[in-house]
């Protein structure tokens, strides 16, 4: 039961919660009449064992069972009795020393969600723009579209732009490479190194030099390289006409079908990109109108994972404290938009089901084609648990909602 609830600062409270003696030796005999009904021991009937033999072998993991089952129920329960919403793991002040006919006292710090005083997310102005697609921009995609279903041919013409070449060649440097299929325009080289395959044809021989800038995520990066080549072969692409066979072969019945589909679904790609930039309005504008503390340890856990992020995709190099001070405005401000959310959710009854939890693995595994327990596995291994994944869907369903309750204005 909770037995205080301390202020520490406006996002952060201490809690002090004891489990009475009763409860917990009320657990422990439930536990223990278990342990021997199910006991066989010689020289016994079953589940006949002496209580006082069932307690001697199986005391001590009974009691580590029962600490373990209500130290979450009573946290919970305090929490409630509180009155607050957490947004933290609580940490425990010191260690659990359990004593059997002895109360578990607990005292732990915990974030918990700050008050925002005369909060309104209602009638948020925010700018509606128009969604336009162009016709000669479905044009390019359309032609995008053969492109992607057309094959590559060898040719004995001289080789151009687009063509796929097989080269031979070695370098001053000392570097020699044997079959390397090049898209002539496309890749770590530069225009110079692109513009000597221009006219050669397969049996050709010919130099190049190049200077590679020095951020280039070719193996020259920073050097200019003269390279000799052999031309071994130049393949061109055979792009199909755009016609009804292309679009059945799609699994759409007429060209006309294909290009009024790929123009619906560059417009909802439109209307989702203008929906986004409304959400991030409504939200600074959110932001700016109410001033509120963020909660310690989920900026400093925001931080955390922003610097972890920034490190693993190498966009940001320094030292930890160099990155700390460089992310902590975005962190702080992630961790306010974290309680905006939370309680426009909370207020909305925004939840999120368990079928909306398989739904989304599975879309993510058909996304990167990967199976539904290895996504489950990176989510557990990133946050312990698949919570940030449900916290991900209720993020954006509670976005939804603020979109809906905005009030639009046109540009």
């Amino acid at each position: 039961m909770l037995k205080s609830c301390e202020d520490i600062s406006a996002t952060r409270k201490r809690l002090t919660i004891e489990i009475p003696v009763d409860m917990i030796e009320a657990e422990i005999q439930k536990k223990l009449i278990e342990a021997q009904a199910k006991t066989r021991m010689p020289g016994f009937r079953p589940g006949k064992a002496p209580m006082t033999i069932i307690e001697k072998k199986y005391g001590k993991e009974i009691e580590s069972e029962v600490v373990e089952k209500l130290l979450p129920e009573n946290y919970v329960a305090a929490v409630k009795e509180a009155g607050i919403k957490t947004m933290s793991r609580p940490k425990l002040e010191q260690e659990i020393d359990f004593k059997r006919n002895e109360p578990i006292v607990l005292n732990l710090t915990v974030d918990v969600r700050p008050v925002i005083e005369n909060f309104e997310y209602e009638n948020v102005p925010v700018t509606e723009l128009p969604v336009e697609v162009k016709e000669d921009e479905i044009d390019v995609i359309m032609k995008g579209i053969a492109a992607e279903k057309g094959t590559y041919e060898a040719v004995e013409e001289a080789a151009a732009a687009g063509d796929l070449v097989t080269v031979d060649f070695k370098t001053d440097a000392g570097v020699e490479k044997k079959d390397v299929v090049i898209k002539v325009g496309t890749g770590p080289f530069p225009k110079d190194f692109f513009d000597s395959f221009i006219g050669k044809k397969k049996g050709d021989d010919f130099t190049a030099e190049a200077a590679f800038a020095a951020d280039s995520p070719s193996e020259f990066a920073g050097k200019t390289v003269k390279f000799e080549l052999s031309m071994k072969e130049v393949k061109r692409q055979n792009i199909p006409a755009l016609d009804d066979e292309l679009a059945k072969d799609m699994g759409v019945e007429s060209l006309d079908a294909l290009r009024t589909q790929v123009k619906a679904d560059v417009t909802a790609m439109r209307k989702g990109e203008n929906d986004r930039k409304k959400q991030i309005e409504i939200m600074e504008t959110l932001l700016a109108k109410y001033s509120f503390e963020a909660p310690e340890e989920l900026m400093k856990n925001e931080l955390a994972r922003l610097i972890s992020d920034a490190k693993t995709m190498g966009t940001k190099t320094g030292t930890d404290e160099e990155l700390e001070k460089e992310f902590r405005a975005e962190a702080e401000k992630n961790a306010r938009i974290a309680c905006i959310l939370d309680i426009v959710g909370e207020k909305e009854g925004v939840t999120v089901s368990e079928e909306e939890m398989k739904q989304e693995i599975y879309g993510f595994a058909m996304r990167y084609n990967v199976s539904p327990e290895n996504i489950i596995k990176y989510y557990t291994s990133k946050d312990g648990s698949i919570e940030g994944l449900r916290n991900a869907i209720f993020d954006r369903k509670t976005m939804k909602v603020l979109l809906e309750k905005a009030k639009k204005e046109k540009e």
